[in-house]
């Protein structure tokens, strides 16, 4: 794959054959070298023929391959003329990430830590088919895939400010729960509350270090503090979801005729019957995963407070911030000096709004949107702030995370002989894990370095760093 240089972060992949916009890869040098870049680098060129979309094909740092898209791919579409496709938004649909400060500090937890991490792991049902105290009716499951984040505070579970402070209010309003299957909403039924496996996880986390005191002091983060990281999405019902709309649109392409490089590129125009049945059943899965996040935020809250003894007002354990990875979103942005309605597709991506975004809430609008970006879980996770330059050059998007450079299967292979649970304590880690391979498969070596990941988006301005957290206790799928 031929790339161009265009300065220290970017590279562009030319327009060749039936790409209609050029690729442009965030990136430094050695993230590009090896092999293994070779697949996602030809997906960004595959993304960039497809019907309708505006101005490049993008990757971020943590690019890796995925299903059709790569996984840290984004690009926006136009909203009359262009497609939507599941690939460009993931198995995972809102697969997201929530990030929580208590006034708590290090010497506070560290004596109780273990019974912690116990206690976390004993009632937050994690693992592959987990399944949550919650039983739903048809009718009731249909209530969150509308209402998302405040069908739960409907609930007793949560506070008054968590909408407030997770993207769009915890919940997109075009969705029809009449457009999921029948399997979907079985699936749906019993695994809300549930963290579910993979790269899932609970995560204790320090404060470590603060590289912009005025947008932490807005987004109510301190050196030294203990803060608590959510990472999960829409489980069963959201891969379903997915499943059955890749399945309908691989069959849709064929009759429409569209020539596509990859199968997987499956699509549907936006102003289609398909294209809006998509959108509107992938909000009721993006609905899904924040109600999914406000109740496991709601139960690790009653944990800090039994295992510490504390009320809520001496807790005092706030959404921070909850940011989505894998969704498609109706958008307006400035693209050659007119605004235009878009469908921006973020696989991998977070949202990265600047200051006076009105997207964002009133507490965030003068400094900017938080963006939560984990790493693996030996290493450490940052907090970043949104900028006018992602606005600008890539429809206000950063990195996700760290992004992985071992399949599941080579990591295993890779651990062999080793305790990874063991090196982890080693550093002051304590884990706890369901899956009995989920700790070779997500041991630290298989992720880049995030740091590195956060210095290409940093450099590039398109989010800065606000601060750098550290683990101190990890509960794994």
């Amino acid at each position: 794959m031929q790339l161009r240089q265009i300065d220290s972060y970017r590279w562009e992949i030319p327009m060749t054959g039936s790409m209609r916009v050029p690729g442009i890869v965030y990136a430094s040098a050695d993230m590009l070298k090896g092999s293994d870049q070779k697949e996602p680098l030809k997906q960004v060129a595959n993304v960039a023929t497809l019907p309708g979309i505006i101005k490049a094909s993008l990757a971020m740092p943590d690019m890796h391959w995925g299903y059709g898209f790569p996984i840290g791919g984004v690009a926006a579409f136009d909203w009359q003329t262009g497609v939507v496709s599941p690939g460009g938004v993931g198995y995972d649909i809102n697969c997201g990430v929530r990030l929580a400060a208590t006034d708590l500090v290090e010497k506070d937890v560290r004596p109780k830590l273990e019974s912690l991490v116990n206690a976390l792991f004993q009632n937050i049902p994690s693992g592959v088919g987990s399944q949550g105290s919650l039983k739903l009716s048809v009718p009731e499951e249909k209530k969150v895939l509308r209402d998302g984040s405040r069908w739960a505070l409907r609930q007793g579970l949560g506070e008054d400010g968590d909408v407030e402070h997770t993207e769009d209010g915890g919940c997109l309003p075009d969705a029809d729960p009449e457009l999921v299957s029948a399997r979907a909403l079985e699936r749906g039924q019993r695994q809300l509350g549930t963290l579910g496996a993979g790269n899932h996880f609970l995560e204790v986390g320090l404060v470590e270090e603060i590289f912009d005191p005025h947008v932490a002091g807005a987004f109510g983060l301190f050196q030294g503090q203990v803060t608590l990281m959510l990472h999960c999405g829409s489980r069963g019902f959201g891969y379903q979801v997915c499943d059955d709309f890749l399945a309908s649109m691989t069959k849709h392409v064929q009759k429409l005729g569209l020539q596509l490089p990859d199968r997987q590129l499956a699509c549907a125009m936006i102003q289609s019957e398909m294209g809006s049945r998509y959108l509107r059943a992938m909000a009721c899965a993006a609905n899904y995963a924040w109600a999914n996040r406000q109740i496991l935020l709601h139960r690790s809250r009653e944990v800090f407070q039994r295992v510490f003894g504390l009320g809520p007002r001496d807790l005092r354990m706030r959404l921070v911030y909850d940011v989505c990875h894998n969704i498609a979103k109706k958008e307006e942005h400035i693209i050659d000096g007119k605004k235009r309605t878009v469908c921006v597709h973020r696989k991998g991506a977070t949202r990265s709004f600047p200051p006076g975004h009105p997207a964002l809430n009133e507490g965030y609008r003068t400094v900017g949107q938080p963006v939560i970006i984990p790493g693996d879980m030996g290493t450490a996770s940052y907090v970043l702030v949104g900028t006018e330059k992602a606005l600008a050059d890539t429809f206000g998007s950063t990195c996700h995370g760290a992004g992985r450079v071992l399949s599941r299967k080579a990591a295993k292979k890779a651990s062999k002989g080793r305790s990874i649970n063991r090196e982890l304590e080693d550093k002051g880690i304590l884990v706890r894990w369901t899956g009995r391979g989920t700790l070779a498969e997500e041991m630290p070596d298989a992720y880049k370095d995030v740091s590195e990941v956060v210095a290409v988006v940093h450099g590039a301005g398109i989010s800065r760093k606000v601060a750098k957290l550290r683990p101190i206790a990890v509960v794994k799928g």
